[in-house]
């Protein structure tokens, strides 16, 4: 637990220093959302841009540290300011509409991905040299690829001349969104080939990963011991090799989810899907400063608890870390 606090105590620090960067860098640069906004606006008096400024929290409206405290106050209470691109909405709110997207979307992929990957990892380990094994530099290779070039083929493929799956959007257009069936099979129906994408170019990340830990872990004495009992086959795999083998996959997908919140963000362009990844896209190319921020800030934040995750799952799972972390 010491170790955990110690952990707590670090990503605490790192989460305001997160926080402050944010403040600081978007004032540092030339122009401010205000500018941006009174520019896109031709029908307003020069005097209120003082009021866009002051309704934004910058410029001149109060000191510096005065802005950075309530920038912090505001931030405690879920309050991310407005946005320049589609204001006089809220950024959180924003946020709020399209995160699901990606949390849906990216998420129940990542979930996907590990879970078969992790199993196939552990039968190439088993059955080296099979079938499995000998496919495994091709799946590879679909782990190198890029997340577009990837979903650009299968738009073309399976999109364009097949017609199986739609081209773009995250639902039919003239649908209402909510909770009814026609929109959800149709959320459902425009994710799958975005969501096969995602799968297809991580799964063997988890299936190599876990291979070679697992070829590590067969070599074990506690290994070969059950092996000698007698024991059978799928126990040995199981509950001796691929229990302590699976540690560092368990790790490394508590930090894929953090990564879940940023999504795909080619894929998301590719697709036009509403999520994350495209809302960024677009406050970039907006000058929408404020968005940017919210969203940098969430990615980071979310990322941070992720990495705590990771540390309290192995230090849960291997009693090792334990009797180090006391130490």
């Amino acid at each position: 637990m010491q170790f955990l606090l110690r952990r707590f105590v670090f990503y605490i620090v790192a989460a305001w220093a997160a926080l402050t960067v944010n403040f600081f860098v978007p004032r540092l640069m030339p122009g401010n959302p205000a500018e941006v906004l009174f520019q896109s606006l031709p029908s307003l008096q020069p005097g209120a841009l003082k009021a866009i400024e002051a309704e934004f929290g910058i410029g001149k409206s109060g000191s510096l540290w005065h802005q950075y405290g309530t920038y912090l106050w505001d931030v405690l209470h879920g309050n991310f300011g407005i946005s320049v691109a589609e204001y006089p909405a809220r950024v959180s709110t924003i946020i709020g509409e399209t995160l699901p997207w990606t949390l849906i979307l990216v998420g129940t992929s990542t979930v996907i991905a590990f879970v078969f990957g992790t199993l196939l990892g552990i039968m190439a380990a088993w059955r080296r040299g099979g079938w499995l094994d000998r496919l495994l530099p091709g799946l590879t290779f679909l782990q190198g690829a890029p997340y577009f070039f990837l979903a650009l083929l299968l738009v073309d493929l399976l999109a364009m001349h097949l017609h199986w799956f739609p081209i773009q959007q995250g639902y039919s257009q003239g649908l209402v969104p909510g909770w009814h069936w026609n929109f959800i099979g149709s959320a459902i129906y425009h994710s799958l080939l975005p969501a096969i994408t995602i799968v297809l170019t991580s799964m063997a990340g988890w299936m190599l990963q876990m291979r070679n830990v697992m070829i590590t872990t067969i070599g074990e004495d506690y290994v070969l011991a059950a092996q000698a009992k007698g024991l059978k086959s799928r126990r040995v795999i199981m509950t001796y090799a691929a229990r302590n083998a699976i540690l560092p996959n368990l790790s490394g997908f508590a930090l894929a989810l953090g990564f879940v919140v940023s999504g795909a963000l080619l894929m998301e362009i590719v697709f036009s899907y509403p999520g994350i990844g495209l809302t960024l896209f677009n406050a970039v190319s907006a000058d929408d400063y404020p968005l940017m921020q919210g969203i940098f800030l969430i990615i980071a934040l979310v990322v941070l608890v992720a990495n705590l995750a990771a540390d309290a799952i192995y230090v849960f799972a291997d009693p090792r870390a334990r009797t180090k972390g006391a130490k």
